[in-house]
């Protein structure tokens, strides 16, 4: 593990300072010791082979107005308490609930917040060994165990969450690469299952459960290779993204079950995966230290960021900090017909929230005025980063935008920046409103990016291929479609590669330049110069998936945005694996076992004049 802080911290201080505040544009940032959440005792944990410490928030509504509740696992302990935030310090003397395991470890938990009152809350805990409980910490019963006999899957619970809108159905993915559909009003049988095929894709496929009667899993899906680690829900509840070890984010449409989209890491598994408030990005993050942002309209990488120096285990939206002013009210596209019949028998209860209406096919006429999205994210490097992903990243050709038809707006932003340079470099483009018509140079576009929010491009890229000459077709227009990324990657991939036979050998100096921490694998993108070596090549990009780098699914480090993050602190002495944003506050965990609340600026209250040093945790320094 690396603990040497970022330049941007500043000052010859210790390398290892825990930060205790951190000041942003909002603000400063500050952490409340007092409000610290850990087992009773407040030893730290020895955390050598256990699972992630992880957290889960529900709102109960008492009339109390303290309804916030917290739930946290630490090695073989699952703990229950109200969460007091920025208003009280923590009294860990009295859990509500306090459960210890024998034989298993919980790895995750999710609480429903349909059915959540002030008398009972159903709390999801997924385990080392496979199974999955579901139990009542209030009324401290233990409902049921779903396999109990591990005869549906032997291997760790990854993830568990509620499906959006039901009051009976979860989700649950395991370190075997599968996920399962449960409804917790039935059961999981007493002998294994048998399933047939209901879908099949690429690195994908959906099973039923054959039975006479109804019994859990109601779906199998199996995705991609290795681990499935982590899965996340669209906010409007129709999609569902899932991130592998096999580096791969893969979108799907729940109800539908179809692939939507795909994006590799740089290298590495991908380990964590979050949406944005509206459904139109996605965050991912893994074993390249990165943080990649795709966009879920495009189907493509929009943005790298890079200020980790070890895996990132978390990222997640601030929906507080976010900022969308729309010009006109969103367009909703798209209706529920499609795919009543295929979970009509799986009694799905949808909600019928705001999010819901979300146009996930946005019209250039509802382009938002002013948008500001803020994530944030932690990692093994026990460092919290801050990202702000503004309007030059996201929507870089806005000058243009008014006089492009919606069709255009999806294709003109497709291509890799590679392909975007040719187009924009030669005399004779055969399609003169495409790519190259609207879309400036990566050099012009690095210009505008704010200079704490991404590293400009060098100013030797544009130069290089300035002198090619080239005729570029239609190519963009496969890139863009949902699912059918094949043919688009194709095209792209020969652009870019095109681009880098202009540039010779020049990027290569750069990328052993820049990513030489990413040297193990830096040779799967490195292609030779000759140009028929380089085609014959390009056109296994289809069926090799080690030779992804490059294309529409992973392009080149140079080809996407970079971001450098709005601050780059190390919070704690241990691995981080928790980062949720609240209301008032911003929640870390690291695997030593302490939950820790920052509160956000203005929010400290009462709290502030309090001895902070009166229950020293050993954490901060």
């Amino acid at each position: 593990m690396l603990n040497s802080k970022m330049a941007a911290e500043g000052g010859g201080k210790e390398m290892n300072e825990i930060k205790t505040q951190f000041t942003t544009r909002e603000g400063v940032y500050k952490l409340l010791t007092h409000s610290e959440y850990s087992r009773p005792n407040r030893v730290p944990f020895n955390s050598q082979g256990s699972n992630p410490v992880k957290v889960s928030f529900v709102n109960v509504n008492d009339q109390s107005g303290n309804g916030d509740r917290i739930c946290f696992n630490v090695g073989r302990e699952l703990y229950f308490y109200i969460y007091k935030g920025v208003r009280k310090a923590a009294d860990l003397s009295k859990p509500i609930d306090k459960r210890i395991y024998k034989g298993t470890q919980p790895t995750c938990h999710d609480f429903n917040h349909l059915t959540a009152t002030a008398e009972s809350v159903s709390l999801l805990v997924g385990f080392s060994a496979g199974q999955v409980q579901l139990i009542d910490p209030i009324k401290k019963e233990t409902s049921k165990l779903f396999n109990e006999e591990r005869l549906i899957d032997k291997t760790r619970v990854t993830c568990v969450k509620w499906v959006p809108g039901s009051e009976s159905l979860f989700l649950v993915s395991h370190s075997s690469g599968n996920m399962y559909l449960y409804n917790v009003e039935h059961t999981c049988g007493t002998t294994a299952p048998h399933y047939q095929v209901l879908k099949q894709g690429e690195n994908y496929s959906v099973h039923t459960c054959k039975s006479k009667s109804t019994r859990n899993p109601l779906l199998k899906w199996a995705v991609g290779e290795g681990a499935l680690n982590e899965f996340a829900f669209s906010p409007d509840g129709k999609f569902l993204g899932c991130v592998s070890q096999d580096g791969f984010l893969r979108v799907f449409n729940f109800d539908a079950v179809e692939l939507h989209g795909t994006m590799k890491s740089y290298f590495g598994g991908l380990l964590c995966v979050c949406w944005s408030p509206d459904g139109k990005y996605i965050v991912a993050g893994g074993e390249d230290d990165l943080v990649t942002v795709w966009s879920f309209l495009d189907c493509r990488v929009i943005a790298r960021g890079h200020g980790h120096k070890s895996w990132v285990s978390v990222v997640a939206f601030d929906h507080y900090t976010t900022s969308v002013e729309e010009s006109d009210p969103m367009e909703f596209s798209g209706s529920d017909e499609d795919f009543q019949d295929q979970m009509i028998h799986f009694g799905r209860d949808r909600a019928n929230s705001t999010q819901s209406r979300l146009s996930k096919r946005n019209s250039t006429d509802s382009r938002p005025v002013s948008v500001t999205y803020r994530f944030g994210s932690v990692g093994q490097d026990t460092q919290l980063c801050l990202w702000d992903l503004t309007e030059d990243i996201l929507f870089p050709h806005l000058p243009l935008s008014r006089t492009r038809t919606h069709t255009n707006v999806m294709n003109a932003t497709s291509p890799p920046a590679g392909a975007t340079i040719i187009a924009n470099a030669s005399s004779n483009t055969t399609n003169g409103n495409n790519s190259g018509a609207n879309t400036p140079g990566i050099n012009s576009l690095s210009t505008t990016l704010p200079r704490s929010n991404s590293l400009p491009h060098s100013a030797g890229t544009t130069t290089t291929t300035t002198t090619t000459t080239t005729t570029t077709t239609n190519n963009t227009n496969k890139a863009s479609s949902g699912g059918g990324i094949g043919s688009g990657i194709m095209d792209s991939a020969i652009a870019t590669g095109v681009s880098k036979f202009a540039t010779l050998s020049l990027h290569d100096r750069k990328e052993r330049h820049h990513e030489k921490d990413h040297k193990r694998n830096h040779s799967m993108g490195h292609i030779s110069s000759k140009s028929s070596d380089k085609l014959n090549l390009l056109t296994k990009t289809k069926t090799d998936p080690a030779k992804t780098l490059g294309t529409l699914l992973c392009p080149r480090m140079e080809d996407v945005p970079l971001l450098e993050p709005l601050i780059c602190k190390k919070i704690a002495h241990e691995r981080l694996t928790v980062l949720i944003f609240l209301e008032d506050c911003l929640v870390t965990a690291c695997q030593e076992g302490f939950i820790c609340t920052w509160a956000r600026p203005g929010k400290v209250g009462l709290l502030s004049s309090q001895n902070q040093a009166s229950s020293p945790s050993g954490t901060v320094v």
